[in-house]
């Protein structure tokens, strides 16, 4: 379906930019910090997961649908703005001294890992912009192709971002020995979700 030397030259673009920091990689960081390997490993594959939900669509043709109504990538966004801010929340809540004993289970990671992904409309757009120019509509399914490239960017990601928040995580633990780090912990996790979330609301649409 996809020529051989496409798909080598798409490669190590798409590692390139699974390698540039950007708000999933951010996300994992900030997740590592706030509860450990595990929960990050888990939220980098609801991320993967997301980026294979926005291949599909946009292989179904999400490109014509935001031409006819380009407000919906602004509901999007501010969704995406508003379930981060909740997330800053939460990280300030959990590291309070009552409640670090509560743990955050890979589930609930995985689901705010996807939904953050969704809900940014520049992965929408990154993948509208740069995927379609590796598709050839004379080699078959459209749709098929969209879903192998994406796939492997979403494999290349979910690797690269489970690492960094497994380093994350491991800081993390280290930091939590202390009351007064565990503290500090969560205002550095709140503020990379707060950083996120005013990101994504300052960003102008082109």
């Amino acid at each position: 379906m996809i020529d051989p030397l496409t798909l080598l030259a798409f490669a190590p673009a798409a590692l390139a930019l699974n390698l540039t920091p950007g708000a999933d990689m951010m996300f994992c960081l900030g997740q590592g910090l706030r509860a450990g390997g595990r929960p990050a490993v888990a939220a980098s594959a609801g991320i993967a997961m997301g980026g294979l939900v926005h291949v599909m669509v946009a292989g179904l043709g999400l490109g014509a649908v935001i031409q006819q109504a380009p407000w919906a990538l602004d509901l999007i966004r501010w969704v995406g703005v508003a379930y981060l801010l909740w997330l800053a929340w939460r990280a300030l809540c959990i590291h309070l001294p009552q409640r670090t004993d509560l743990p955050i289970r890979t589930s609930r990671a995985f689901r705010d890992g996807l939904i953050v992904n969704l809900t940014n409309p520049k992965v929408i757009l990154f993948v509208l912009a740069f995927v379609p120019q590796f598709v050839d509509p004379a080699a078959g399914s459209i749709l098929g192709q969209f879903l192998i490239y994406g796939a492997v960017l979403a494999i290349g990601g979910f690797f690269i971002n489970s690492a960094v928040g497994v380093f994350a995580g491991g800081l993390g633990r280290r930091m939590t020995a202390a009351p007064r780090l565990a503290r500090g912990l969560g205002y550095v996790t709140a503020a990379i979700f707060t950083g996120l979330a005013l990101r994504l609301a300052l960003m102008q649409r082109a």
